[in-house]
């Protein structure tokens, strides 16, 4: 079993076919959406291929060390976290090939209209001890 990754974001990756904001969705497509991300974590739970999973409030800051003896230093020159990742999910599947195919279907989600986003989700592999690069092409 490999872990792997599911990022979803506001921005930063290609336009979903169903690219209506969510900030512009009624609340009846907000259960929806929702409730289908739920559905499809319980069928996760029960095949052993879920592991965890949250969405994200959009407030957020960069936070970094600053020296010793110096408060951390906050936000700065580059995007925003806050404004780019909208929640994600870590599964652990026998294959890539099972894990693309869940993206996929979690990709299918319904957006504005009730119609399924076709939003991108980014699909990232834990680093191993030793990363199997024969299993992610790239």
């Amino acid at each position: 079993m490999a872990k792997y990754l599911l990022l979803k974001h506001y921005r930063g990756a290609p336009a979903a076919v169903n690219d209506v904001r969510m900030d512009q969705w009624t609340p009846e497509e907000i259960t929806a959406h929702l409730t289908y991300m739920r559905d499809f974590a319980d069928r996760l739970e029960k095949t052993g291929e879920f592991v965890d999973g949250q969405a994200l409030a959009p407030e957020g800051a960069w936070v970094r060390y600053d020296g010793e003896g110096r408060p951390p230093v906050t936000d700065g020159p580059f995007a925003e976290t806050k404004d780019l990742i909208a929640g994600w999910m870590v599964i652990d599947v026998d294959t890539y090939e099972r894990a693309v195919e869940l993206a996929g279907e979690l990709s299918a989600a319904p957006g504005a209209g009730g119609k399924p986003i076709h939003e991108w989700l980014e699909l990232r592999p834990f680093l191993a001890a030793e990363p199997d690069t024969t299993e992610c092409p790239h």
